[in-house]
C-alpha cells in the first residue's frame, strides 16, 4: 500500500521505517528541510535501537521515502497518517492541537481521490470529529474517512513494539475503511496481535486511559517504596508479591524517580483537562500528577539528607539524565529540576549519559558532561544512578573512584544491598 506519514518525528519515523519493513511504499514528509536531508542520508534525528538500520535498508530498497514536499506525498498516497506534536498548551495542562488542525486544514486542499486519514498523534476524544469538520469544508466525505490509530510505543522499545504489538486499535465505523486497515495490518495479526475495531472517540480515549493507567502504577509503587523505606521493607519484594497476581502484573511496578518523557505526563495532563470540559471528576487521576511532580521534590530532598544537608563543593555525579534508559528524551526528566536544585545548593556536578551532552544543562555552571562512567565518577563525594542504562549495571566503584568515603544513591535499584555492604560502599538505594 502507499502510506504517507506527516511529521517524520518519532511516531512518524519509526512507523514509517516499520510498514515499509513489510513490504508498503512509505513517504515520511516533513517541513524540517535539515531533518529531511539527514534522514535521506542515514542520519536519524532521535536515538531508538535498531532504528538507524531499519531506515537505511529500506531508503536502500526504495520503500521508504523522505520529502518536504506535502501536496506531491498526499497525491501519491492511499493512507495518510497524522504523526505531528500533541504537546502540552504553555501554562495549561489541556493538548496543543495546532499542528493537528494546521495539518488538517493542508490537507482539505490536496485530496484528489478517497484517502484514509489516521491521526496517529495522541490526540482527545472527539479531536477526530473536528478534523472531520475541517476537511468536509473543502472536501466531500465520501472522498475521505478519518480514523483513530493510536500508537503503543515505548521509547527504546519501540520498533518490537511495532512489530510484535499487544493490539491494533483501529477507530471507524466505516466498513471499507475497516476492511482496507486489517489488510494493512495483516502481517501483524498475523503474528498475534488482537485487532479490536472501536468508534473513532472509543479509539482515542483508549490511548489516554492506558497512559494514565500505566502512570498510576509507577506513582502508586513509588508512595508504596516511601512506606517500605520507613517500615524497614524491601519495595521489590512487595513489588514481586503483587506482580504474580496475574490481574495486576509485575509491569511498571518498579520504584524510582518520577515518571517522565513524551507521553506520560502530557497525557495525564490532557485527560485531566478533557474531563474537566465535560464536567467528569478524574480525581484519581489528578493525584497521580501531584504525586508524581512531588516524587523528585522527595529524592531532591534524599541527596540533601544523604550527604547531611551539606552541598556546598560537594563533588557529585549523575549516571544518566535521560527519564530511562535507551532513550535519548529528556522530556519531563527529573533530572531536569534535579540539578538545577542541587546546583543552588553549591554542589559541583558532573554527569554521563550514553547519548552524549545535552543542552538543557549548557545555561548552568558548575556542571559538565564526560565522555565515559570512569571519567565522570572518579572524583565524587556522591554519585547518582538516574537512569538504568545496561551501561551503569557492572560498576567497580571501587576501582574507580579515588575518594574512600563516596557514597551511592541507586535511583533505580540496580545493585543488591548485600553486595554493596560486602564492598563497603556507603550504599543508598529506593525502598528498602
Amino acid at each position: 500500500m502507499k502510506l504517507c506519514m506527516i511529521g517524520a518525528g518519532y511516531v512518524g519515523l519509526v512507523s514509517g521505517a516499520c510498514f515499509s519493513d513489510l513490504g508498503n511504499e512509505v513517504i515520511c514528509v516533513d517541513s524540517d528541510t535539515n531533518k529531511i536531508n539527514n534522514l535521506k542520508n542515514s542520519i536519524i534525528p532521535i536515538y531508538e535501537p535498531g532504528l538507524g538500520e531499519l531506515v537505511k535498508k529500506n531508503y536502500k530498497s526504495g520503500r521508504l521515502s523522505f520529502s518536504t514536499d506535502l501536496p506531491s506525498s498526499i497525491k501519491k498516497s492511499n493512507i495518510i497518517f497524522i504523526c505531528v506534536g500533541t504537546p502540552t498548551k504553555k501554562n495549561g495542562i489541556a493538548a496543543d492541537l495546532t499542528q493537528i488542525f494546521n495539518v488538517s486544514k493542508e490537507l482539505s486542499h490536496y485530496i484528489n481521490k478517497f484517502k484514509i486519514i489516521i491521526t496517529k498523534s495522541t490526540v482527545p476524544v472527539t479531536t477526530g470529529d473536528k478534523v472531520e469538520k475541517i476537511i468536509s469544508k473543502k472536501v466531500k466525505k465520501k472522498l475521505f474517512s478519518v480514523v483513530s490509530n493510536p500508537e503503543f510505543l515505548r521509547e527504546g522499545e519501540a520498533i518490537r513494539d511495532f512489530i510484535y504489538p499487544d493490539r491494533i486499535v483501529i477507530g471507524t465505523q466505516n466498513k471499507k475503511t475497516n476492511k482496507i486497515l486489517k489488510q494493512l495490518y495483516s502481517p501483524l495479526i498475523s503474528k498475534g496481535a488482537k485487532y479490536l475495531n472501536t468508534s473513532r472517540r472509543s479509539a482515542e480515549l483508549i490511548k489516554y486511559a492506558s497512559n494514565a493507567f500505566l502512570a498510576t502504577k509507577i506513582t502508586y509503587i513509588n508512595e508504596i517504596a516511601n512506606m517500605c523505606e520507613k517500615l524497614n521493607v524491601n519495595v521489590e519484594d512487595v513489588s514481586i508479591g503483587m506482580g504474580l497476581d496475574k490481574r495486576i502484573g509485575g509491569r511498571f511496578l518498579r520504584a524510582g524517580p518520577a515518571y517522565g518523557g513524551s507521553c506520560f505526563p502530557k497525557d495525564t495532563r490532557a485527560i485531566l483537562s478533557t474531563a474537566k470540559q465535560i464536567k467528569s471528576n478524574l480525581s484519581l487521576i489528578k493525584s497521580v500528577i501531584n504525586s508524581n511532580e512531588n516524587r523528585t521534590k522527595i529524592l531532591t530532598e534524599r541527596i540533601y539528607k544523604i550527604l547531611k544537608g551539606n552541598l556546598k563543593n560537594k563533588k557529585i555525579c549523575f549516571l544518566g539524565v535521560t527519564f530511562k534508559a535507551n532513550t535519548d528524551d529528556m522530556r519531563e526528566s527529573s533530572s531536569l529540576k534535579m540539578i538545577p536544585a542541587i546546583l543552588k545548593k553549591g554542589a559541583l556536578i558532573t554527569y554521563y549519559d550514553p547519548t552524549g551532552e545535552k543542552k538543557e544543562f549548557k545555561k548552568f555552571k558548575n556542571i559538565e558532561f564526560k565522555n565515559s562512567i570512569k571519567a565522570a565518577c572518579v572524583n565524587s563525594d556522591l554519585v547518582i544512578i538516574h537512569t538504568e542504562w545496561n551501561d551503569f549495571k557492572s560498576i567497580d566503584f571501587k576501582k574507580i573512584i579515588k575518594k574512600k568515603n563516596f557514597k551511592l544513591f541507586d535511583m533505580r535499584n540496580i545493585y543488591s544491598t548485600e553486595k554493596m555492604k560486602a564492598d563497603k560502599i556507603n550504599y543508598f538505594s529506593i525502598g528498602r
